[in-house]
């Protein structure tokens, strides 16, 4: 940060380290401890739609990249786009297979980082059920290097105590957004 950026306030951002995803696993036993979550195994990553030939050679490389797993159907990898015109990328295991969603979440994210859409990156996330079977994601924000949960109910409404109970179960886990503000509710995500 340059004498300007100190005198005019500004700050650096974040950099994304793609690399703190490989912290869910281990979030996963203190939220199964701590609230009784446990995964569903789907994970998602959303990013800002990428146009023409460059998003089919993206797909194309992404289906060949996570189909190429001793064993699995690239069936379980499906691409969506929201009604905001972001672009989703979910991926299915087995619940008991986090790592492995870990690992496939991270191969995207890091395959459209390498392809020059860094930029374009917006999101991750890992979905949770409680034992009532209400979901919870624990989301990854690029921009922000940091996590946060969110808990959607229905009627479009979000269950906050578990989204608190849940950042004080992670806070030593994993980098919590200490701005609520920025934990956006993600309506309608895959695989919520």
């Amino acid at each position: 940060m340059g004498l300007w950026d100190v005198l005019f306030g500004r700050s650096k951002p974040a950099q994304p380290d793609l690399d703190r995803l490989f912290g869910l696993p281990s979030a996963a036993i203190a939220l199964q401890a701590a609230a009784g979550l446990s995964p569903t195994g789907a994970g998602a990553v959303c990013f800002a739609s990428i146009e023409g030939g460059a998003f089919a050679r993206i797909r194309q490389e992404v289906r060949a990249l996570l189909g190429a797993d001793s064993g699995r159907d690239s069936g379980t990898v499906e691409f969506s786009e929201d009604g905001y015109g972001y672009s989703w990328l979910l991926s299915r295991r087995s619940p008991d297979e986090l790592p492995s969603l870990v690992n496939d979440l991270h191969a995207v994210n890091t395959t459209l980082r390498d392809s020059g859409f860094g930029p374009q990156l917006l999101c991750s996330l890992i979905t949770f059920r409680t034992p009532g079977r209400h979901p919870l994601a624990l989301v990854y924000l690029y921009k922000r290097g940091t996590f946060y949960p969110f808990a959607p109910l229905p009627g479009r409404k979000r269950d906050n105590p578990l989204e608190l109970q849940v950042r004080a179960a992670l806070q030593d886990d994993l980098t919590i957004e200490p701005d609520l503000g920025r934990w956006f509710p993600l309506w309608g995500a895959p695989g919520l």
